[in-house]
């Protein structure tokens, strides 16, 4: 009888495991805005981590996160590193490309609260007489990650967040 129970156990996980692995490999989270502001002010906000404490959704999470700036002040080659409580994590941030008043993209790691790397990219188009700002995340999802989207995906977990954001930053560059 416990041998039957083992083997019924064993594939009972086995078919967990296939669910899983079956998950997509990548994700992407997009959202974007109109933003009543000229591109160079929007570039000005997301290209320099500086000035991300002023919109960011996650910057209030923890007012005693430790913050490092490395690198250059803003635009390529600019980094900044976290370190907080368990609702803000660990990890860093470093800008890869930048591609002043249209395109800004950054190399995310997250340490804690789980390993994780994603690409962030935000692209500004001029639009009317404001600024289009599209913000999007790609990554590739690890088999902890896709065990996770079995019950919420990246795009209902980080949606919200590019949305408060957003309005965050619209708010601020009028």
């Amino acid at each position: 009888m416990l041998l039957k129970i083992f083997i019924a156990l064993v594939i009972a996980v086995a078919l967990v495991a296939v669910v899983i692995s079956m998950q997509p490999a990548s994700y992407r989270v997009v959202r974007t805005t109109t933003i009543a502001a000229p591109p160079a002010a929007i570039y000005a906000r997301i290209s320099d981590f500086h000035n991300w404490n002023a919109w960011s959704p996650w910057a209030k999470l923890d007012p005693d996160m430790k913050q490092t700036f490395e690198g250059a002040p803003s635009g390529t080659g600019a980094r900044y590193l976290w370190a907080g409580n368990s609702a803000a994590g660990e990890g860093s941030m470093a800008i890869s490309e930048a591609v002043v008043n249209e395109r800004v993209v950054i190399q995310l790691a997250f340490l804690k609260p789980f390993p994780s790397a994603s690409k962030i990219t935000f692209s500004l188009r001029p639009e009317g007489s404001g600024t289009s700002v599209e913000w999007a995340m790609d990554g590739d999802s690890t088999f902890a990650s896709k065990a996770i989207q079995l019950f919420s995906s990246m795009d209902k977990m980080v949606g919200p967040d590019f949305e408060k954001g957003l309005a965050q930053l619209k708010s601020i560059s009028k």
